[in-house]
């Protein structure tokens, strides 16, 4: 029963994110497009489906700059303290949250590529991400660094708690390794 509520809960966590943003997208695009059919607005049946999308778009990207705005930014704040404080709200939320934040925040996490020897006597090797290199908080002994190591083709990844030295830094882009983990090797890394 244990390990059933637990894959239940890995799957929340890996649906509700995608799941929470295509519906918001969805439900954007549906008004935009119902603001469109309420004032008759029709200027080409071609040309109207990517006007609505690019206006879907623009109204996604305002709530983000105002999100930022000294105005509105307390009552984002009082939504987030509510969401935070919410009894199993708190994991979903909290988890997407910084999630999402990991990669397009300002606390981005996902920002030291490294290539971690997972097997020394057969030199197999994995690239990640180092999200976190002192793990006192947690009472895990120096010289070891928690290194998230993504999977390919898909939203999840492990997260590997290994000796310092057992990783070394790449020298390429954040985005440029991610996208060659998630891809499985077959995407170019960009000079």
């Amino acid at each position: 029963m244990k390990t059933a509520l637990r894959y239940f809960f890995q799957g929340l966590l890996i649906t509700v994110p995608v799941v929470i943003t295509a519906i918001v997208v969805y439900k954007l695009f549906y008004l935009v497009v119902s603001l469109f059919s309420i004032f008759g607005t029709i200027i080409s049946p071609t040309i109207d489906p990517f006007i609505e999308i690019a206006i879907s778009l623009l109204l996604i990207f305002l709530m983000g700059m105002l999100g930022s705005s000294i105005i509105l930014r307390p009552l984002f704040n009082m939504f987030d303290y509510a969401m935070e404080h919410t009894p199993f709200i708190k994991i979903v939320y909290s988890s997407i949250k910084d999630l999402l934040s990991a990669f397009v925040g300002s606390k981005k996490r996902f920002n030291k590529p490294v290539l971690v020897t997972i097997n020394k006597e057969n030199n197999i090797q994995q690239l990640g991400f180092i999200t976190k290199e002192d793990l006192s908080e947690i009472h895990i002994k120096k010289g070891t660094v928690a290194v998230y190591v993504p999977l390919s083709y898909s939203f999840s990844g492990n997260l590997l708690i290994v000796p310092a030295d057992s990783v070394i830094p790449v020298d390429a882009s954040s985005p440029e390794v991610m996208k060659f983990i998630v891809s499985g090797g077959v995407t170019d890394i960009d000079e």
